[in-house]
């Protein structure tokens, strides 16, 4: 859905010295999960445990993404002997991309420029699965240019929550409605959070609205890597 947010987030790791590899994988199972359909989250689940067996750490930008791993992973398996140990393993080295980069590499400044007044949404599950609150505001601090304004309740919810806004429609819109009143109220120009679902939920949000506010992933920034057209935006000539 956003190749730059990967890119962006190998360049990032890369220049705080890890050496990067992509294995073939697949979804995380983080859908299935909260759907309730634990037979398929188990089949993807251990799909993933066995692709990322070989690495010292698993990194990823999605606070969503990193949760399910981290945080439900040693559920879906507790009691099974034949995986337990290794969804453990996993669960423990897995991290969420700006919190790895502060809390695991030690990086305290980025070498970026953005210019723009920006304001941050603390996404729910790298908030309250994974502790992701400081690191990205510690290392946006060091972007040269860049502005950080807080946007009244920025730990709120945004609506999104995967299949919660396709089956409950309705709430979803009332809620990131709110969300988006906060965010232009903020008087920031620029959007930014860990997580693209709902970075996408808000961008949308914003584009019906007819908001100037442009969103991003908080990698794309922190990488210096913004030349790809906001969330939303129509690519140039399009």
């Amino acid at each position: 859905m956003r190749p730059s947010v990967g890119f962006a987030a190998v360049k990032l790791l890369e220049d705080a010295g890890c050496v990067v590899e992509v294995p073939r994988q697949t979804c995380c199972g983080q859908p299935a999960f909260n759907s309730g359909d634990r037979d398929t989250a188990r089949a993807l689940a251990e799909q993933a445990i066995e692709a990322f067996a070989p690495y010292d750490y698993v990194v990823a930008p999605s606070g969503s993404c990193a949760g399910q791993i981290k945080a439900h992973y040693p559920e879906l398996f507790a009691g099974d002997p034949n995986i337990a140990r290794k969804a453990d393993a996993l669960a423990a080295k897995t991290y969420e991309l700006v919190s790895f980069l502060v809390d695991v590499m030690g990086v305290t400044e980025v070498d970026a420029r953005f210019d723009g007044t920006v304001t941050y949404h603390d996404s729910c599950s790298g908030l309250r699965e994974l502790g992701v609150k400081r690191q990205p505001r510690q290392l946006l601090a060091t972007v040269e240019g860049l502005t950080l304004t807080e946007m009244k309740e920025n730990e709120v919810c945004c609506g999104f929550g995967g299949t919660f806004a396709v089956k409950y429609g309705e709430i979803s819109n009332s809620i990131v409605e709110k969300k988006t009143e906060n965010i232009v109220a903020s008087g920031a120009h620029t959007l930014l959070a860990g997580d693209l679902g709902c970075l996408m939920n808000m961008a949308g949000k914003l584009s019906r609205e007819g908001q100037p506010v442009e969103v991003r992933h908080v990698a794309e920034v922190l990488a210096g890597m913004t030349d790809e057209p906001p969330i939303g935006a129509p690519a140039p000539g399009k």
